[in-house]
């Protein structure tokens, strides 16, 4: 795994070990950025299910202007300090080793213009954080809400009540790529 462009453009990341996480392949990863790219610059992101931190850092990598890393295992926490030291990013960002729900509580005052949502599948993670992010309205007025599912029927079922709004939807082999604005 890699930074594919900006700054910090082909340093190869640490990863995790093991079947907990499941690290967001190059191809989709580009995919997911080419499409946002244009929002990137000077945004502030959340990287909700961070894992090795690559979609966080990628984006301080192409300019983000502030990065939110949260994961609830302290292993993950110790590989995204260690690749945002490799990269020399850490500035740009804070991390958060707490579960989803506190780091979403602890985050309130701020306002995202795209967040990245990953969690581990087989969870009702996605339609749980969605709900806390809308009632605390933690996002600007243009936010992008990416979510990476292996179940787009059951995600698409749950989100089809909230106050969300599908621009685009895309599948690589088992992962989904939902993209999401929220209603006014």
């Amino acid at each position: 795994m890699r930074i594919i462009s900006g700054t910090a453009r082909g340093t190869k990341l640490y990863t995790l070990e093991g079947l907990e996480t499941r690290p967001t392949l190059d191809r989709v990863k580009e995919s997911i950025f080419n499409i946002i790219q244009g929002q990137i610059q000077d945004s502030i992101v959340l990287d909700l299910f961070s894992g090795s931190g690559a979609i966080g850092i990628e984006m301080i990598s192409r300019g983000a202007k502030k990065v939110v890393l949260c994961d609830k295992a302290k292993p993950a926490i110790d590989i995204i300090n260690k690749n945002l030291e490799k990269t020399h990013l850490k500035e740009k960002a804070e991390v958060y080793n707490l579960d989803f729900e506190k780091c979403l509580e602890k985050v309130k005052n701020l306002k995202f213009d795209l967040i990245y949502i990953d969690p581990p599948y087989d969870t009702d993670y996605i339609i749980k954080s969605l709900k806390i992010i809308l009632k605390e309205e933690i996002t600007s007025k243009d936010c992008i809400i990416i979510l990476e599912t292996d179940d787009e029927n059951r995600i698409l079922e749950q989100i089809k009540n909230i106050d969300v709004k599908i621009i685009d939807k895309r599948k690589y082999g088992r992962a989904s790529i939902i993209f999401l604005n929220c209603l006014d």
